[in-house]
């Protein structure tokens, strides 16, 4: 399951890469676009891995926090690291009265965890324990960075088809598309067809990077439902006090406060609740089937 979500996540950023080199092809009209198009992703990515942090946490008014203004969640994340085989990230808290925590970085060691001040008030330990060994899978799986790379090159393709509404409304001679004047083809793509597919692949890899991210939460803690518990109060007063920030960020939390039910489900940048506690039960009847077959297993050698 990992290797194939691993697998999902990679098609998906390869998808995203190629609809920003096709509309440089596009956009230009000729070979020269795809190396425009292959320069831009390229600059869209590095930007985004280099910057990704600073961006996020400052769009959330998130605060470092030293070890003397919070000893236990200090300890708390540094024993988690510990055991999730990582270095430990720095610590933020967002004065937020929304429950809700995220991670950032470009890799391990320069990660951050943040954590709203009304998820610190809600939870007990044990289901505080749980969500930021979630958010410490993030940062072991580089979830952090393939999301920054995802959500910009998505952005990047609305920038483009921006370029080319400008060059409609004050250029409209320009060659667009190959030929004289401007292709409709090339502009739907542009403007619609390829910005809503950007952002729909981005959603797709987020809610593929939320499952192993919750697996691995269980497999830090070895409390699959304290997870559980968890998702369910957050979830619940996720949306009726939502926090206040750039909603382009929202992949990064682990809940989103403004999920939907039906066909809305494509633009969700999380899973469903239900199937993300449905999956973490089944983890935890797996392990208790486990724990109850290997004594017999060892008796019998």
């Amino acid at each position: 399951m990992a290797g194939m979500n691993l697998f999902k996540t990679f098609a998906l950023l390869a998808l995203l890469s190629g609809l920003i080199v096709l509309a440089g092809y596009l956009l230009v009209g000729n070979e020269q676009g795809l190396y425009y198009g292959l320069g831009f992703a390229a600059l869209s990515s590095f930007g985004s891995w280099y910057y990704s942090d600073r961006a996020a946490l400052s769009a959330f008014q998130a605060k470092p926090t030293p070890r003397e203004e919070a000893p236990d969640l200090c300890d708390r994340l540094e024993r988690l690291s510990d055991r999730a085989g990582i270095p430990t990230p720095t610590l933020y808290v967002v004065p937020s009265e929304s429950p809700n925590a995220f991670a950032t970085g470009r890799d391990p060691n320069h990660a951050a965890i943040a954590l709203t001040q009304g998820i610190i008030d809600l939870l007990p330990p044990d289901e505080l324990d749980a969500v930021i060994a979630h958010e410490l899978t993030h940062v072991r799986n580089r979830d952090t960075l393939t999301q920054a790379v995802a959500g910009t090159l998505a952005g990047s393709l609305t920038f483009l088809g921006r370029i080319l509404t400008l060059g409609a409304l004050y250029f409209p001679m320009a060659r667009v598309g190959g030929r004289r004047g401007n292709n409709p083809l090339v502009i739907l793509f542009l403007l619609v067809v390829g910005p809503v597919a950007a952002g729909l692949i981005r959603m797709a890899i987020s809610r593929t990077r939320e499952y192993a991210a919750d697996a691995g939460a269980a497999d830090i803690t070895g409390n699959p439902l304290a997870l559980v518990r968890a998702l369910e109060k957050l979830e619940d007063l996720g949306q009726k006090v939502p926090i206040h920030g750039n909603p382009a960020f929202s992949p990064l939390f682990i809940v989103n406060p403004l999920s939907k039910e039906g066909m809305m489900r494509l633009f969700m940048t999380h899973p469903p609740i239900d199937d993300r506690i449905q999956r973490l039960k089944q983890m935890a009847e797996q392990a208790k089937a486990e724990a109850q077959t290997t004594p017999a297993v060892s008796s019998n050698g």
